[in-house]
């Protein structure tokens, strides 16, 4: 390995990269095989109450934190919820605050009617029916040992991408998932009894989906839509 591109490494600090070599076939039978998997991930409102192993989340959970992060602080906890009585706390608070959108005025009315079509509403049943609830807090900063605060770098796209990751993992198992992001959220952290350097990113209930359960009919946009090569590729003469 070159100090001209690692200057600053120590000795001892890196190690052998062991990433897989696949032949040009190999890559393109798994880049088809995981984009038709993903293609068929649709966010669910409709969960059974079946039970779902509870080592497959955690498995789920493990790998999310394989995400990139920003100086690899891994600025992310992960909160499974499995209790009903919390699960029904967290669902009476969530639509507390969402009939206050809805039904109060508080969500503007372009985000209301934009949101409605796809099924929406202030009620959140599925936070009592799926089996599990996985709360995703961000670490806004670091808490060192003697107490002193840490700055974190890069906090959102970090956590962002790991929920990326997370939700990937689940559908490749054959669970549902639903990005659920009450607003405001801050009843987490103290109903989860999280430290004050965590806030709420994001929720996601997991389990099944109700036998019979609908979703609304989406286009994704084609590939020409959301890829742009710069510079332009020459056109054939």
């Amino acid at each position: 390995m070159s100090n001209e591109h690692y200057p600053y490494r120590d000795e001892g600090s890196f190690v052998p990269y062991e990433g897989p070599r696949l032949s040009e076939g190999e890559m393109r039978d798994r880049a088809t095989t995981f984009h038709e998997l993903m293609a068929r991930r649709r966010s669910i409102r409709t969960f059974s109450s079946e039970d779902v192993p509870r080592d497959l989340v955690e498995t789920a959970v493990h790998t999310a934190g394989t995400a990139p992060s920003g100086a690899h602080q891994q600025p992310w906890t992960f909160v499974l919820v499995g209790d009903s009585e919390t699960k029904r706390r967290i669902r009476l608070a969530a639509e507390e605050e969402e009939r206050t959108n809805y039904l109060e005025g508080r969500m503007p009315d372009d985000w209301r009617d934009e949101i409605v079509r796809l099924g929406t509403s202030w009620q959140k049943p599925y936070l009592e029916t799926a089996p599990w609830i996985v709360v995703l807090f961000e670490q806004r900063y670091g808490i060192r040992s003697d107490g002193s605060r840490a700055k974190h770098y890069y906090v959102k796209e970090s956590v962002g991408i790991a929920a990326g990751i997370f939700i990937a993992a689940l559908h490749t198992m054959g669970l549902a998932t639903l990005t659920h992001t009450p607003s405001p959220m801050a009843f987490l952290t103290k109903m989860l009894n999280r430290p004050s350097n965590e806030r709420p990113f994001i929720l996601v209930p997991v389990g099944y989906p109700e036998p019979g359960s609908v979703v609304p009919k989406l286009e994704r946009k084609p590939l020409n839509e959301i890829l742009v090569e710069y510079p332009d590729r020459p056109s054939d003469a």
